[in-house]
């Protein structure tokens, strides 16, 4: 991009900037507003065009799947750390005289968590960068994680996994931040697929490595192992992850610039916005931006709904699955964990299909559209995945109801694994390309209300089945799940466009 003083104070909507300005001038498109450009301005630090080494959206593929792959790994033991304890809960409840709520108190505290912290590390990671904020969350995670390894009291057990969700909560936000920085829309579908591959893994096999763990050890090696995983993950990040946030690597680029010049009119477009802000102004404004997303803006609203019930009815599968095996198929902690492979596969198996269609569909309506581009187009897959979801819920449900052959069940745990993955993508890759200068804090919204639902659904989730059955507690959350996902891909096709250019104003 050339040096340019924005000069024209017409607001432009995204649609409008893609076919005028390179992919990297998206990541500082409005800052609030995006206007003409003037190139007779020397003093404006922007990249070079029409390819910069610093951009972003210009390093080599080889580069950015190293950042993919580290941010990936993260997620892994990150969100690994979210139901491992699943199938360990019985042993945790004896050892630490939990009842049965305060252990799943224990274990839905580290979600809660996650609700609250992307609220701060998404716009923290806007205004100090990627790399800072994946850098403090780490040391923050591995310390909470190693104290829940020693904890010797209920107490201290649901704190440290509450303090530690919240170190862990920081891969929520940066992910969406970090892929929406360095690659294009067209991509999208094929690098969410393979991000995504590591951490549902972890998502998944947790339960599975934990029943192992307290059925042949003791449960605190839970917590230990995956501490020394992340310490090795930390020194990595450190070592491989570099900062992908457009802003501040011009920001940094200008401070360079100033110094060796000694001329301070050097200042990128966001510095000359932003003006003389206090920085508690700055912060102000950067900390409260995911709250005003989720207050004002129908996006994500909207967005936010749908993948809210798909985590929360994720997690109780996650939650309940052991359980289910334990007593009515009257199986071991570790065996009845090995039953976690069923939505470990059907998530892999949905992001590994899911991502490459979406970029197949896109790219097509892109060539219908004659090279016109809109975050829409990732959404028609949305409604087939709901379907396949509520089917598989309602397999699940009446399979484990009438004590079937568990091969039945886990099918059924497949496909509402597979389904929900296959229709939480879409979502996922709508919000990056609705909001690219702002990606971590919208994403932060979404989360927001995700982790409160994971928190809460396994909560009510033994009284709902003691309550309904698993027959009709799964037919009522399979229709649900179907009276929300339906009706989204039709607004968010219709409306999309107009809640877009009407949202503006609330950065």
């Amino acid at each position: 991009m050339t040096t340019a003083n924005k000069t024209n104070s017409t607001p432009l909507g995204v649609e409008e900037i893609l076919p005028q300005i390179p992919d990297c001038d998206v990541e500082l498109a409005d800052i609030g507003r995006v206007t003409k450009k003037d190139s007779n301005d020397p003093y404006l630090v922007a990249f070079a065009e029409p390819f910069d080494a610093e951009c972003p959206r210009t390093w080599s593929n080889g580069k950015k799947w190293t950042v993919t792959d580290v941010l990936s790994a993260t997620g892994f033991n990150r969100i690994m750390l979210s139901t491992i304890m699943a199938p360990a809960l019985p042993v945790i409840a004896k050892e630490l005289h939990m009842s049965s709520t305060e252990s799943v108190m224990a274990l839905s505290a580290y979600m809660l968590a996650t609700a609250f912290g992307p609220l701060v590390f998404g716009p923290l990671s806007e205004i100090y960068g990627r790399a800072p904020t994946l850098h403090v969350s780490n040391i923050w995670f591995l310390i909470w994680n190693l104290v829940c390894g020693f904890a010797n009291t209920k107490g201290l057990l649901i704190a440290s996994r509450l303090l530690a969700g919240l170190g862990a909560s920081a891969v929520y936000s940066l992910a969406g931040g970090v892929l929406g920085d360095i690659w294009t829309p067209e991509q999208r579908g094929k690098t969410l697929g393979v991000y995504l591959l590591i951490p549902l893994l972890g998502c998944a096999v947790g339960p599975i490595i934990g029943g192992f763990m307290a059925g042949t050890s003791t449960w605190r090696w839970i917590f230990w192992s995956t501490s020394a995983f992340q310490a090795v993950m930390t020194v990595a990040s450190f070592l491989a992850f570099h900062e992908t946030y457009a802003p501040v690597i011009l920001r940094r680029k200008a401070a360079r610039i100033r110094r060796e010049t000694g001329d301070e009119r050097y200042r990128t477009a966001e510095e000359r916005l932003i003006g003389k802000r206090s920085l508690t102004q700055v912060l102000s404004k950067g900390l409260s931006r995911p709250i005003r997303l989720l207050a004002f803006n129908h996006i994500i609203q909207i967005t936010a709904l749908v993948s809210a019930v798909e985590y929360g009815l994720l997690y109780i599968v996650l939650t309940t699955l052991s359980i289910l095996y334990q007593d009515l198929y009257r199986e071991s902690v570790d065996i009845s964990g090995l039953h976690y492979l069923a939505p470990c596969l059907g998530e892999l198996v949905g992001s590994q299909i899911g991502g490459p269609l979406m970029s197949t569909i896109f790219k097509r309506l892109k060539r219908r559209e004659n090279g016109a581009m809109r975050p829409e187009f990732h959404i028609p897959i949305l409604l087939p995945g709901a379907i396949i979801a509520a089917s598989g819920f309602l397999l699940y449900g009446w399979a484990a109801h009438f004590r079937t052959y568990w091969l039945v069940v886990d099918l059924g745990v497949f496909l509402a694994a597979f389904g929900g993955q296959v229709s939480g993508m879409p979502e996922q890759a709508y919000v990056i390309d609705s909001f690219p200068e702002y990606t971590s804090s919208a994403t932060a919204a979404s989360q927001f209300v995700r982790s409160l639902t994971a928190f809460g659904f396994p909560l009510f989730a033994p009284t709902f089945y003691a309550a309904l059955g698993y027959g009709w507690g799964n037919t009522l959350l399979g229709f649900l799940a179907l009276a929300i996902f339906v009706p989204t891909p039709i607004v968010i096709w219709m409306y999309g466009p107009k809640l877009r250019a009407n949202a503006r104003g609330i950065f």
